[in-house]
């Protein structure tokens, strides 16, 4: 079998290495000559790959976009608190993973298209994703719920999940985005995003819940 070449190796070293800086330092203030020089390739050779910055960010977007529904389909299997622990663990691991994104999600949605279009529908399915969240906790017998209450419930998750990094880099700019804060910031997300649930939780799954967020816990 004949290696692969060399071109397509490089397209993706140069979303690794962009995603990477994307993150470190935002979006709006990474140049494609900072990537050049940070590859050590030409801007020629950059652009021949991405001949546009903007479609560094939709290659980097489309990738955060297919994890992302990969992901939101595993809330159809949560049935209890645990369950639904992991599952907001591993969705907050994924957004930290293009932090950038959030980071920068006014800005870039006010400049490019496709990410505002795209975003509007990942809304969608990421309230769907809540919905079957809570509805797959009531089956588990966790979770007591009247109708009314799924749907603003739902959109307040979304809107936890969507904005905690803003929330997390409001709080401490200088260090909140940093790699080594990443495992309590994860952890703070995941718990927050479930305290929503607290009125709703029957006992022993809210008891699990503060277990399970361990030195997160708070008296609500």
């Amino acid at each position: 079998m004949p290696p692969p070449k060399k071109p397509r190796r490089t397209a993706e070293r140069i979303l690794e290495v962009t995603l990477d800086l994307f993150n470190r330092f935002g979006e709006p203030n990474v140049s494609t000559t900072l990537i050049s020089a940070e590859l050590k390739i030409s801007p020629g050779n950059l652009y021949y790959h991405y001949p546009a910055k903007d479609e560094l960010v939709n290659a980097l977007f489309g990738r955060y976009e297919e994890e992302l529904n990969r992901l939101l389909g595993a809330a159809d299997d949560v049935r209890h608190v645990e369950d639904a622990w992991l599952f907001f663990h591993m969705l907050f691991e994924l957004i930290w993973k293009h932090r950038f994104l959030y980071r920068d999600l006014n800005d870039l949605l006010f400049k490019n298209r496709r990410l505002e279009t795209h975003f509007q529908t990942l809304l969608a399915a990421k309230e769907q994703a809540m919905r079957h969240v809570l509805s797959g906790l009531h089956l588990g017998g966790a979770l007591k719920m009247d109708l009314r209450d799924a749907a603003p419930t739902a959109n307040a998750m979304v809107v936890v999940v969507s904005y905690w990094l803003s929330y997390e880099y409001v709080r401490d700019p200088r260090h909140a985005l940093e790699p080594e804060r990443a495992g309590a910031a994860l952890l703070r997300g995941a718990f927050h995003a479930l305290s929503l649930l607290l009125p709703y939780l029957e006992p022993a799954s809210r008891d699990h819940l503060f277990k399970l967020a361990g030195q997160y816990q708070s008296t609500p």
